[in-house]
C-alpha cells in the first residue's frame, strides 16, 4: 500500500535514540510504501528486569525491549484477553520475558520504499508502519521466526514413495524435533509471543485482497469472485497466544469478538475440550493445542481450510475426526505423543506426510447424514380466485470440465465425479418438478446426452445453446463447452421463439463502438451468451419471456459485465417490442399418439385452449431474467437491473470507454426485481471455503408479475459443519433457487365520457 506509513503513522510517547539500523539480514525484495525497520535488537536483561508476573511502571528499563511485541499505533487498551489477560486495562503486565527479541520502529527515514516479507511460508504481508506507540493491548503475532514456520516443516507428500513401514524420512524427523521444542517449553508461557522476532497487524488488508489473483482462468484454482478491497479495521488481530496459562476451559465468546484472527496458540494448557465454535474461524493458518488434555476434536475443525499448520502433540487423542480430510491446505498435523488407536495413521504421517493423510482421511469418511429439505416460503395468502401461475427453477450446476480436485479440495473425489453430481442434479430437477427449469454450465455433450433425453421423460422440452467459444472448435472440444439452457414443460407451453445473445458481437457490431479499445481487449474476448425464449400458455393464452445468462466471474472485469447487461437489456427491449406485435398462436393442441395409455376407470380431461393474449405495450408482457450474474448487491450490474439505468459514472466502469454507454449512460423500459428480494439477510447463492455471497438471481418485471412462494435456505445445522460446496448433497458450488410466480391480471380500461347534463344528453340522441 503506496499510503501505508503516512495512514497508520499516529506517533506515541517513546522513542528510541540507542537501536542501530542495519541492512536487512535476509536481502528481501521490497515494495514502496511499506516501511520496515532493519534492526532487530536483542535485549540484554539486567537486575531491574522486572518478573513476568509483575507490571513495570512507564519509565522501567523494562518497557522499550518488550513493549515492541504489543500495540502498534493503537490505544485500544482493554485487549488484555489476547495476551493472557482477562480484559483489564494491562499495559504492560502479560508475556513479558527474557530473551525477547524486539524490533525497532523509532526512525520515519528507514526504508520507506521496502517490503518486509513473512518468512514463515503461509503466505507473507506487508507492515505498513512507522514511528508506533507500543503497548500491550493491539498486537499481532507472525510467523516470522525460522524455528517453526511452515516453510520449514516440509510435511507434504514426498516425492518418493513407497510401502509404509519405511524408517522415519527427514518431514518426519522436522517434526519430532518441533515436538520436542514445544515439549521444552512446558514452563514458559506465551512461548510464541517471546520467541517471535518482531510483531504486527495487518491494517488495510483483507482476505480478499490478499488472495486477489489475476492470472487464473475461468475454472481455475478455487475460482472465486474478487470483490473490490475491504480495509479491516485499523488495529485488527492477527494472531493470540494464550499457551502455558493453565486454562481448563474456553469460552467461545473468544471467536465471536475475533473471528478475523489467523493464528491462535493454545500449547501447554489443561483444556480437555475445544468449543464447536471453532468453526467459525475460518480464516485460521495455524491452531496449536499442543501439551492439553483433549480428549477428541469437534467436527467443526473441518470448517477451517485455511489452515497450514495444527499442532495436537501431546494429547490423550485416540482418534483423528474425518472432517480433517476438508484442510487440503494443511501442511503440518502434529500427533505425536497420542495415543491413536489406527496405527496407520502415524504410519502414512510418517511414510507420506501430512498431505496424504488428509486426503486418506476425506477419502473414507462415510458420507454425512443429508440435511433436512429446505422450506418451501410462502409470500401471499391463498385467495379464492386462483390467478395463474407457474414456477421457475434457475441453478448454476457447475460443469464437468471445471469441478477439479484443485479447484475443490475440500470435496472427496467421489462426490466431485460428475457420474454422481450429475445424478444428484436430474433427482433435484424432477423432486422440484418446476415449469420452467434455467440452467447455466451445462456443456453440450451433457446436454444431449443425458439431461435432454432423461427430462423429456419428465414433459420438458429444452433449449441450449453453447458459448461462443465452441463456433471456432472442432466437434470434439466444443461438446466439452458449457452454456445455458432452458426447459419449459411442454404439456403446459408452446414455443413461439427463441435467441441467441452472444455480448461480444452485439458490441463489436454497435456503430458507437467502433475503435473503442476497450471494446476490443476487454469486451471480445468474454464469449459469454444469453438465450432467451418466447413461450405461451397453452391452457391461457398468456405470455412470457424468459432469459438464461451467465456472465464473466472474474471481480476485476465488473465494467464489462455492467457493459454485458447493458446489452442484455437493450436486446430485450427491441425483442419485446417484437414479441408484442407476434400474431396469436393457432395451433396450440398437444399432440399424442393414438396409442396412448390412459389410467383405467378415468375419463380423460381434454384440455380447450385459450386464445393467444395481446400485449399493446411491450413492457406488459411477463419477464424472467435468471442466472449467475457474478455480481452482488452492490455492483453496477444490480442498479442497473432494479433501477432502470446507471449513470456513465459509476465505479464498476472506471475510465473505460465503451460508446454511449459510457458518454451518457445506460438505461431499459422494465421495472424488475429480484424473486429473493423480499427475504431478508439470504446468505448466499454461492459457497466456497473462500467466497459466500449471493451472485445468482432470478428477475422479474413487477408490473406483470407477483412472486407467491420461494425455496427456502439450506438448514442452518447441517452449514455448521460444511466447509463448502459441491459435497455429497449439493452437487454444485451453487445453490438452486426456485420461486412460484403469479400472472397478474390486466385492468380493462374503460372508455368514459364526459357528462355535462341533459341538454348534452338530448343533443347526441
Amino acid at each position: 500500500m503506496a499510503d501505508g506509513f503516512n495512514r497508520f503513522n499516529t506517533g506515541g510517547p517513546y522513542f528510541y535514540p540507542n537501536q542501530q539500523h542495519s541492512t536487512h539480514p535476509r536481502n528481501l525484495h521490497h515494495r514502496n510504501g511499506s516501511p520496515i525497520s532493519n534492526s532487530r535488537g536483542l535485549f540484554q536483561p539486567s537486575a531491574d528486569t522486572p518478573s513476568p508476573n509483575r507490571s513495570p511502571g512507564t519509565h522501567s528499563p523494562a518497557h522499550n525491549p518488550y513493549s515492541n511485541m504489543y500495540n502498534h499505533s493503537s490505544h485500544r487498551q482493554n485487549h488484555g484477553l489476547l495476551n493472557g489477560g482477562a480484559g483489564h486495562n494491562y499495559q504492560n503486565q502479560m508475556g513479558l520475558h527474557k530473551g525477547f527479541q524486539g524490533q525497532s520502529h523509532g526512525h520515519q527515514a528507514h526504508h520507506l520504499g521496502n517490503q518486509h516479507q513473512e518468512h514463515g511460508g503461509i503466505g507473507g504481508h506487508t507492515n505498513n508502519f512507522g514511528n508506533h506507540q507500543h503497548t500491550i493491548s493491539g498486537s499481532t503475532l507472525t510467523s516470522s521466526t525460522p524455528h517453526f514456520t511452515p516453510a520449514h516443516l516440509q510435511n507434504g507428500t514426498p516425492d518418493n514413495s513407497g510401502g509404509l513401514g519405511k524408517p522415519p524420512n527427514e518431514h518426519w524427523a522436522e517434526q519430532l524435533r518441533e515436538y520436542q521444542k514445544l515439549k521444552n517449553a512446558e514452563h514458559k508461557p506465551h512461548f510464541y509471543a517471546r520467541t517471535t522476532p518482531h510483531v504486527s497487524r495487518l491494517p488495510g488488508t483483507s482476505i480478499s485482497s490478499i488472495s486477489q489473483r489475476t492470472d487464473v482462468e475461468e475454472h481455475g484454482e478455487r475460482r472465486k469472485l474478487l470483490l473490490a478491497d475491504e480495509p479491516e479495521e485499523p488495529g485488527a488481530w492477527d494472531a493470540m497466544d494464550l499457551g502455558g496459562h493453565g486454562l481448563k476451559s474456553m469460552g467461545a465468546t473468544i471467536f465471536r469478538h475475533y473471528p478475523h484472527l489467523r493464528k491462535i496458540y493454545l500449547n501447554h494448557n489443561k483444556l480437555t475440550w475445544l468449543p464447536q465454535q471453532i468453526g467459525t474461524m475460518r480464516m485460521l493458518t495455524i491452531l496449536d493445542l499442543s501439551f492439553n488434555d483433549l480428549q477428541d476434536l469437534p467436527p467443526e475443525i473441518g470448517m477451517l481450510t485455511n489452515l497450514k499448520r495444527l499442532l495436537l502433540y501431546e494429547n490423550h487423542l485416540d482418534d483423528l475426526p474425518y472432517e480433517i480430510g476438508s484442510l487440503y491446505q494443511l501442511e503440518m498435523l502434529g500427533i505425536e505423543g497420542n495415543p491413536m488407536r489406527h496405527c496407520d495413521y502415524k504410519e502414512r504421517l510418517v511414510e507420506h506426510g501430512t498431505r496424504e493423510l488428509v486426503r486418506h482421511l476425506r477419502e473414507q469418511a462415510e458420507p454425512p447424514q443429508a440435511p433436512n429439505d429446505r422450506e418451501w416460503v410462502s409470500l401471499v395468502d391463498d385467495t379464492d380466485a386462483e390467478p395463474e401461475k407457474f414456477s421457475v427453477f434457475s441453478w448454476n450446476t457447475l460443469c464437468d470440465r471445471a469441478a477439479t480436485q484443485a479447484a475443490y479440495g475440500y470435496t472427496p473425489s467421489l462426490a466431485l465425479s460428475w457420474e454422481h453430481r450429475r445424478g444428484v442434479i436430474l433427482d433435484e430437477l424432477r423432486a422440484r418438478n418446476a415449469d420452467i427449469l434455467t440452467l447455466q454450465e451445462i456443456d453440450m455433450e451433457s446436454y444431449n446426452e443425458y439431461f435432454r433425453p432423461n427430462l423429456a421423460a419428465e414433459d420438458y422440452k429444452g433449449v441450449y445453446w453453447p458459448k461462443s467459444r465452441a463456433q471456432t472448435m472442432g466437434e470434439k472440444e466444443a461438446k466439452i463447452v458449457d452454456g445455458c439452457a432452458i426447459f419449459y414443460k411442454n404439456t403446459k407451453y408452446v414455443l413461439l421463439d427463441k435467441q441467441l445473445i452472444v455480448f461480444s458481437r452485439e458490441a463489436i457490431n454497435r456503430p458507437d463502438m467502433k475503435g473503442e479499445h476497450d471494446v476490443y481487449n476487454r469486451i471480445m474476448p468474454k464469449d459469454h451468451i444469453a438465450v432467451v425464449v418466447f413461450l405461451e400458455n397453452r391452457a391461457t393464452g398468456s405470455r412470457v419471456i424468459v432469459v438464461n445468462t451467465h456472465l464473466a466471474w472474474e471481480g476485476w472485469f465488473a465494467d464489462v459485465k455492467v457493459i454485458q447487461v447493458a446489452i442484455l437489456m437493450e436486446q430485450l427491449g427491441k425483442l419485446a417490442k417484437e414479441y408484442a406485435k407476434w400474431p396469436p398462436c393457432k395451433d396450440k393442441a398437444l399432440y399424442k399418439y393414438a396409442n396412448e395409455d390412459t389410467l383405467d376407470g378415468v375419463e380423460e380431461v381434454k384440455m380447450v385452449p385459450a386464445p393467444s393474449l395481446k400485449y399493446d405495450d411491450p413492457t406488459q408482457i411477463p419477464l424472467l431474467v435468471c442466472g449467475d450474474f457474478n455480481s452482488t448487491s452492490d455492483s453496477g450490474v444490480h442498479d442497473l437491473i432494479t433501477h432502470g439505468s446507471l449513470s456513465n459514472s459509476h465505479p464498476d466502469l472506471g475510465n473505460h470507454k465503451y460508446g454511449d454507454f459510457t458518454r451518457n449512460g445506460m438505461s431499459h423500459p422494465f421495472t424488475m426485481k429480484s424473486a429473493y428480494s423480499s427475504v431478508r439477510n439470504w446468505p448466499f447463492t454461492n459457497y466456497t471455503p473462500d467466497f459466500q455471497e449471493v451472485i445468482d438471481y432470478i428477475w422479474y418485471s413487477t408490473n406483470a408479475l407477483q412472486v407467491t412462494g420461494l425455496l427456502g435456505e439450506v438448514d442452518p445445522d447441517y452449514m455448521r459443519k460444511v466447509p463448502g460446496f459441491p459435497n455429497w448433497h449439493f452437487p454444485s458450488d451453487h445453490l438452486a433457487l426456485w420461486a412460484e410466480f403469479a400472472v397478474k391480471g390486466r385492468k380493462e380500461r374503460k372508455v368514459v365520457e364526459a357528462d355535462f347534463g341533459p341538454s348534452s344528453r338530448r343533443g347526441r340522441e
